[in-house]
């Protein structure tokens, strides 16, 4: 089959979203596709998740629901064993959480496997995508550099975006390495957020020989809970008040898990147990229990559901049972420069009056950018403004169809440009996780592969 009969996607971004999207569709070798993927990064497949050096930065997915092809959930154990790697792991089985930059690796040799055998099939460019047309028989890309893509459709897969730092001198850059941060070795560091972001960010600092304290601060001061190697709760459809607001919900659940606790069980067999519902629990909640739940409910939920690795667990206990790390459960007041640092003020959780503290350096690390309206991504913002696409009520992510079509601004869903990955999260909510994107990237692909062949057949 010549290039010309082929249904010709484009894919933008290049990290693990694109890279699956791309691994799905060309899965298939006698499929009537072919890709080009853009990435401006020069690491392709890497991401904000993956692109770490840092090894002591590990999943926070066993390596058993880590494959990138949910048909075959051992792929990347196997890749694992064939490589060698499984010695340098921290335990030998396939339950076990890997370094973030091995799976980075995995993800990258996926695309090296593609080009392969997949010749004339996949392309990658690297270059910053800009803008986007929709035309009556295909869409135009363009770049930063002035050149103009063209294909029969387009797959949005820019993934999670990276809140801005405040540019004062005052605040370190989380993602810069941390010779380029300027934190010295004894400096006082308060990490604005106690998610996964921050556990990471504790881990490298201490991973570069910092001594001084590090405080992190959150309005309820919860940390992520750890994983167990636990069986599942059965949890069959009849049994869950699909459509009930949040405190129906929070009722069950909290039900759920007395009485698995009651049997001997732990509460993680109920989460994991919800697994396979999550999406449309989240997509049967009405519009004002989605609003309220993403107020109240949603950092308890992200501590539970989102975990982190035993081996992780342990180095932050030991870390707070040294007086290394300081959780606190506070709202910031103020940040003012004092002295070559800050005088921070704030007020604890269930308080009243004002505490201050000095610290040399700030790291923000309150989560990612999630508005359609306010991306720095060029590509995101101009599809907004000129109205091919539109940001969801709740200000989330794009608006987009069950099928991951993109809505445009008059409500009408496209026929060429899709989105997947973080940019869906008002429709799918659990949408961040390999596990769960992987799938939506197969149902995609099966999507296209299909009309593709259609429109050859005809």
């Amino acid at each position: 089959m010549s290039a010309k009969q082929m249904t010709h996607v484009l894919i933008v971004g290049g990290g693990a979203s694109g890279v699956l999207m791309a691994c799905h569709l060309l899965k298939d070798p006698f499929s009537p596709v072919r890709v080009t993927l853009f990435e401006k990064r020069a690491d392709v497949g890497l991401g904000i998740a993956f692109g770490t050096a840092n090894h002591n930065h590990l999943l926070n997915v066993r390596a058993s629901n880590m494959s990138a092809y949910p048909e075959d959930p051992d792929h990347f154990w196997r890749w694992l064993v064939a490589r060698g790697d499984t010695d340098r792991l921290p335990c030998p089985d396939r339950f076990c959480f890997v370094p973030r930059p091995v799976y980075g690796r995995y993800i990258a040799g996926l695309l090296e496997i593609l080009v392969s055998e997949r010749p004339g099939r996949l392309r990658i460019v690297q270059g910053e995508c800009v803008a986007f047309h929709e035309a009556p028989r295909g869409v135009d890309i363009s770049l930063a550099d002035g050149s103009r893509h063209e294909g029969d459709l387009a797959v949005l897969a820019a993934g999670n975006e990276i809140a801005i730092s405040n540019q004062s001198d005052l605040y370190a850059d989380p993602w810069s390495k941390t010779c380029e941060t300027g934190i010295a070795a004894d400096d006082t560091v308060l990490i604005l957020g106690t998610g996964l972001t921050m556990i990471d960010h504790v881990l490298t600092l201490v991973h570069s020989g910092h001594r001084g304290r590090i405080i992190a601060m959150s309005r309820r001061g919860l940390l992520p809970r750890a994983h167990r190697h636990v069986e599942t709760w059965p949890i069959t459809r009849y049994e869950i008040p699909f459509g009930k607001d949040v405190p129906t919900l929070l009722r069950w659940i909290r039900h759920l898990v007395q009485t698995c606790e009651e049997r001997g069980g732990d509460w993680r067999s109920v989460i994991d147990g919800l697994r396979p519902y999550t999406q449309e629990l989240w997509q049967r909640l009405p519009q004002r229990s989605r609003r309220r739940f993403l107020e109240h409910a949603r950092a308890w939920w992200d501590v539970h559901r989102h975990r982190m690795a035993p081996e992780v667990e342990a180095r932050i206990k030991s870390l707070v049972a040294n007086e290394r790390l300081t959780i606190v459960a506070a709202r910031l007041c103020s940040v003012e420069a004092s002295g070559g640092g800050a005088k921070i003020t704030y007020r604890r959780r269930g308080a009243e009056n004002i505490e201050n503290i000095k610290v040399q350096k700030l790291i923000e690390c309150r989560g990612l950018d999630n508005d359609p309206t306010q991306t720095r991504n060029p590509i995101i913002r101009t599809l907004v403004k000129e109205g091919f696409g539109r940001p969801d009520p709740l200000r989330i992510s794009l608006e987009v169809t069950n099928d991951c079509a993109v809505i445009d601004v008059l409500g009408k869903p496209s026929e060429r440009l899709f989105a997947i990955g973080p940019l869906t999260r008002a429709v799918f909510w659990e949408i961040i996780a390999v596990p769960d994107i992987r799938v939506q990237c197969a149902k995609l692909a099966e999507l296209i592969v299909t009309r593709a062949s259609q429109q050859d057949a005809a």
